[in-house]
Protein backbone atom coordinates (compact mmCIF):
# COMPACT_ATOMS: atom_id res chain seq x y z
CA UNK A 1 0.00 0.00 0.00
CA UNK A 2 0.95 3.46 -0.88
CA UNK A 3 0.71 6.61 1.01
CA UNK A 4 0.16 9.71 -0.95
CA UNK A 5 1.21 13.16 0.43
CA UNK A 6 -2.58 13.97 1.19
CA UNK A 7 -2.74 10.82 3.02
CA UNK A 8 0.72 11.65 5.15
CA UNK A 9 -0.71 15.22 5.79
CA UNK A 10 -3.86 13.91 6.87
CA UNK A 11 -2.56 11.87 9.68
CA UNK A 12 0.07 14.22 10.36
CA UNK A 13 -2.76 16.59 11.36
CA UNK A 14 -4.69 14.02 13.08
CA UNK A 15 -1.95 13.04 15.67
CA UNK A 16 -1.12 16.82 16.71
CA UNK A 17 -5.50 17.00 16.88
CA UNK A 18 -5.74 14.33 19.56
CA UNK A 19 -2.43 15.31 21.12
CA UNK A 20 -3.81 19.19 21.49
CA UNK A 21 -7.13 17.55 23.14
CA UNK A 22 -4.96 15.52 25.44
CA UNK A 23 -2.46 18.61 26.25
CA UNK A 24 -5.85 21.03 26.79
CA UNK A 25 -7.49 17.83 29.04
CA UNK A 26 -4.39 17.78 31.17
CA UNK A 27 -4.15 21.91 31.38
CA UNK A 28 -7.63 22.61 31.88
CA UNK A 29 -7.93 25.67 33.21
CA UNK A 30 -8.72 25.67 37.24
CA UNK A 31 -12.13 27.86 38.44
CA UNK A 32 -11.27 30.55 39.92
CA UNK A 33 -11.25 30.13 43.79
CA UNK A 34 -14.56 31.55 45.77
CA UNK A 35 -14.77 34.92 46.65
CA UNK A 36 -11.78 35.83 45.66
CA UNK A 37 -10.87 39.73 43.77
CA UNK A 38 -12.66 39.44 40.41
CA UNK A 39 -15.14 36.32 41.48
CA UNK A 40 -18.70 37.25 41.97
CA UNK A 41 -18.85 38.07 45.26
CA UNK A 42 -22.63 38.47 46.00
CA UNK A 43 -25.94 37.91 44.17
CA UNK A 44 -29.69 37.77 44.82
CA UNK A 45 -32.83 37.06 42.55
CA UNK A 46 -35.11 39.70 44.25
CA UNK A 47 -38.89 38.20 43.36
CA UNK A 48 -41.26 39.38 45.92
CA UNK A 49 -43.87 37.50 47.50
CA UNK A 50 -45.02 34.71 44.92
CA UNK A 51 -49.06 35.18 46.12
CA UNK A 52 -48.22 39.25 46.07
CA UNK A 53 -46.16 41.25 44.09
CA UNK A 54 -43.20 42.98 44.44
CA UNK A 55 -44.38 46.31 44.97
CA UNK A 56 -45.10 44.42 48.70
CA UNK A 57 -41.55 44.38 49.27
CA UNK A 58 -41.68 46.55 52.64
CA UNK A 59 -39.46 49.53 52.55
CA UNK A 60 -37.12 48.12 55.60
CA UNK A 61 -34.44 45.88 54.31
CA UNK A 62 -35.11 42.06 55.00
CA UNK A 63 -33.93 38.96 53.95
CA UNK A 64 -37.04 36.88 54.29
CA UNK A 65 -36.54 33.76 52.42
CA UNK A 66 -39.48 34.04 50.74
CA UNK A 67 -39.09 37.02 48.84
CA UNK A 68 -35.80 35.55 46.84
CA UNK A 69 -35.23 33.28 44.52
CA UNK A 70 -31.46 32.11 44.69
CA UNK A 71 -29.14 34.08 46.73
CA UNK A 72 -25.17 34.02 47.69
CA UNK A 73 -22.94 36.11 50.21
CA UNK A 74 -19.31 35.24 50.19
CA UNK A 75 -19.47 37.22 53.80
CA UNK A 76 -21.82 34.54 54.84
CA UNK A 77 -24.84 36.58 55.69
CA UNK A 78 -27.88 36.89 54.02
CA UNK A 79 -28.52 39.46 51.03
CA UNK A 80 -31.07 42.00 52.02
CA UNK A 81 -33.53 44.58 49.70
CA UNK A 82 -35.99 47.00 50.44
CA UNK A 83 -38.45 49.21 48.48
CA UNK A 84 -37.65 52.67 48.27
CA UNK A 85 -40.33 53.49 45.28
CA UNK A 86 -42.26 52.36 42.31
CA UNK A 87 -39.75 50.59 40.51
CA UNK A 88 -36.89 51.76 43.22
CA UNK A 89 -35.27 49.15 44.99
CA UNK A 90 -31.87 49.18 47.48
CA UNK A 91 -30.56 45.91 47.36
CA UNK A 92 -27.40 45.30 50.60
CA UNK A 93 -24.74 42.62 50.94
CA UNK A 94 -23.99 42.61 55.00
CA UNK A 95 -20.19 42.24 55.22
CA UNK A 96 -19.18 42.72 51.55
CA UNK A 97 -17.12 45.03 50.10
CA UNK A 98 -17.63 44.98 46.78
CA UNK A 99 -18.45 48.19 44.75
CA UNK A 100 -19.30 47.07 41.40
CA UNK A 101 -22.67 45.55 40.50
CA UNK A 102 -24.59 44.61 37.45
CA UNK A 103 -28.45 44.01 37.38
CA UNK A 104 -30.40 42.57 34.72
CA UNK A 105 -34.68 42.25 34.88
CA UNK A 106 -36.58 40.30 32.13
CA UNK A 107 -39.36 43.13 31.54
CA UNK A 108 -37.07 46.20 31.90
CA UNK A 109 -34.41 48.78 31.44
CA UNK A 110 -32.08 48.48 34.87
CA UNK A 111 -29.90 50.81 35.84
CA UNK A 112 -27.34 50.45 39.36
CA UNK A 113 -25.80 52.71 41.72
CA UNK A 114 -23.17 51.88 44.54
CA UNK A 115 -24.42 53.58 47.72
CA UNK A 116 -21.82 52.51 49.81
CA UNK A 117 -21.19 49.91 52.14
CA UNK A 118 -21.98 47.25 49.96
CA UNK A 119 -25.82 48.61 49.37
CA UNK A 120 -26.98 49.16 45.71
CA UNK A 121 -29.71 50.98 44.16
CA UNK A 122 -31.45 49.68 41.23
CA UNK A 123 -33.50 51.21 38.87
CA UNK A 124 -36.14 49.74 36.80
CA UNK A 125 -38.28 51.31 34.03
CA UNK A 126 -40.42 50.02 30.97
CA UNK A 127 -38.23 49.72 27.69
CA UNK A 128 -38.28 52.90 25.78
CA UNK A 129 -40.08 54.78 28.39
CA UNK A 130 -39.42 56.90 31.30
CA UNK A 131 -42.24 54.83 33.44
CA UNK A 132 -41.23 53.27 36.18
CA UNK A 133 -42.00 49.28 37.09
CA UNK A 134 -42.11 46.79 39.52
CA UNK A 135 -40.75 43.79 37.83
CA UNK A 136 -38.10 40.87 39.50
CA UNK A 137 -34.25 41.41 39.07
CA UNK A 138 -31.08 39.83 40.00
CA UNK A 139 -28.45 41.73 41.07
CA UNK A 140 -24.49 40.88 40.75
CA UNK A 141 -21.87 42.11 43.54
CA UNK A 142 -18.05 41.94 42.47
Amino acid sequence: MRVSPTTGIALVALFFALGGSAVAVTEAVKPQARCQPGAVRAFVSVTGDPTKSLANLPDQFTSTKALFGARFNCAGAAPQARRVNVGVYEVRFPGTTSTIATASAGAAEVTVANLGGGTFRVSLWVPGRADAIDTPFVVFAV
